[in-house]
């Protein structure tokens, strides 16, 4: 248990979460909600449950990680229901580099036993060579400032680790050819993604698909798409726009989006034809 001394002494902003996760906001929230339905401010609640009035707030704000005595004395002031117990075990601190929308769906990555991904806008992020991710994240707006940038191309290239330490895992990717014929940097840098795209896309545990420039309408033109599977055997899906994600676990949404997936791959080049495609680009560079 922390003493009180050390619990008042953590209200500078070195104690802050650098980049809150949905847990903590939602932990906060409750906490928050709790001391209101109480009747109380947030200076009272800190009194009785002996934390600065500051303290409370960053925990309510999400931007503070609630140790095990804030837990245990909210808990005791708050009607002593057990909830925040059971809500702080689920606690997670924020992942530098990743979009606060797009984390849920980074942790089910990493324990899937099968990914599926469509995507028309960008190469897929599993697919990106270090130049590539760089040149995404530079056009970023607003910019981010070099330690920003450089947590995303950590979280970026820590990702990718998993075609390599997850061979039993099959990775599917469905990319547009009009992602590939994006100009972006010098021809260097272009021939460069090809390589890197040819060299993943070579791994036994990945399949890469290309949509030509000359097929006609297809399956997925509602838009990107990434689905997975759990070892439990439940399917998710996961779409993504303009400074928002959204997890699909509706099982009618998610067999709906499998259906079009599967679909798409029938309209897709094979992978062998879609590699020939990939070195031709690179050849014309």
């Amino acid at each position: 248990m922390t003493t009180d001394n050390a619990c008042m002494a953590g209200d500078g902003d070195g104690e802050r979460e650098p980049d809150p996760s949905d847990s903590l906001r939602t932990f906060g929230a409750v906490v928050q909600a709790l001391r209101e339905h109480a009747g109380l401010t947030r200076a009272q609640f800190g009194e009785l449950v002996r934390f600065s009035k500051h303290t409370v707030a960053s925990v309510e704000l999400g931007r503070r990680m609630p140790d095990e005595s804030f837990v245990e004395r909210a808990e005791e002031v708050l009607g002593n229901t057990g909830a925040l117990r059971r809500a702080a075990r689920f606690l997670a601190r924020g992942e530098p580099g990743l979009a606060a929308w797009f984390r849920r769906w980074a942790r089910l990555e990493r324990v899937a036993v099968s990914l599926c991904t469509y995507e028309c806008r960008l190469v897929p992020g599993l697919l990106q060579s270090e130049g590539y991710v760089r040149a995404v994240f530079e056009g970023t707006i607003p910019l981010l400032t070099d330690e920003q940038l450089e947590a995303q191309l950590v979280a970026r290239t820590d990702r990718q680790k998993m075609l390599h330490e997850r061979p039993h895992v099959p990775f599917s990717f469905i990319v547009d050819e009009a992602v590939f014929r994006r100009r972006f940097g010098d021809r260097e840098q272009r021939r460069r993604l090809f390589d890197h795209v040819l060299e993943r896309s070579a791994l036994r545990n990945v399949k890469l698909q290309v949509v030509p420039l000359e097929a006609e309408l297809h399956a997925c033109l509602d838009g990107p798409v990434r689905l997975l599977e759990t070892p439990e055997g439940r399917r998710y899906a996961y779409s993504e726009g303009q400074q928002n994600g959204r997890l699909i676990a509706d099982s009618k949404e998610v067999r709906l989006l499998h259906q079009r997936y599967d679909t798409l791959r029938s309209q897709a080049l094979t992978p062998q034809d879609s590699r020939g495609l990939l070195e031709r680009l690179r050849g014309d560079l």
